[in-house]
């Protein structure tokens, strides 16, 4: 009898393991999922920007500074490696970005011309896309971290190759309230 009872707990314990494991193994799947579709949208701002670069040096040609800035974070967020350094870039590409943009109310002719509507259009939907990738990521993370340090998890996840992500933060509150300065 206690010999069925020792089987029966191994059993249950097995079979806990298992489940716990496999729980695991989606979180990280979805965490890496996560990522792929934040990798997506970087990887289309990042082809959309030489375009809109392009159409705003026909007009403010003498901009140079900008242009340069732009293309330095755009190359930078391309060579990002982590989660922590990309989100590092990415904010720095959007403060770029933010300058870049602001210039079009200096020139009211690039402001009309169907082009640069057409790439601040598409820019503005990656960014929202981006925003939606960022929200589902950071969601995945959480829930994977979560288990990973809840008990009686924390006691055994490591071991089996478990680590805690890191999230994709890029605004610094009191730097994101504080509007980028365009000196003409």
């Amino acid at each position: 009898m206690s010999t069925l009872i020792v089987i029966a707990v191994i059993v249950a314990v097995g079979l806990y393991a298992v489940a716990l494991y496999n729980r695991l193994v989606r979180q990280r799947n979805l965490a890496r999922e996560g990522w792929s579709g934040i990798d997506v949208q970087l990887k289309r701002r990042a082809d959309l920007i030489p375009n809109l670069v392009e159409t705003v040096k026909g007009y403010a040609a003498h901009e140079k500074g900008i242009f340069e800035d732009v293309a330095e974070k755009r190359a930078a967020s391309m060579r990002a490696g982590d989660v922590t350094s990309q989100a590092a870039a990415d904010q720095a590409l959007s403060g770029a970005l933010g300058r870049l943009i602001a210039i079009s109310e200096a020139y009211p002719e690039l402001k009309a011309d169907a082009n640069f509507r057409q790439l601040q259009t598409e820019l503005a939907a990656i960014e929202d896309e981006m925003q939606k990738a960022r929200r589902y990521y950071n969601a995945t993370v959480r829930d994977l971290n979560t288990s990973i340090q809840s008990f009686p998890a924390v006691l055994v996840a490591q071991s089996l190759g478990f680590r805690e992500e890191p999230f994709y933060e890029i605004e610094d509150r009191a730097a994101a309230s504080i509007p980028p300065k365009v000196a003409f």
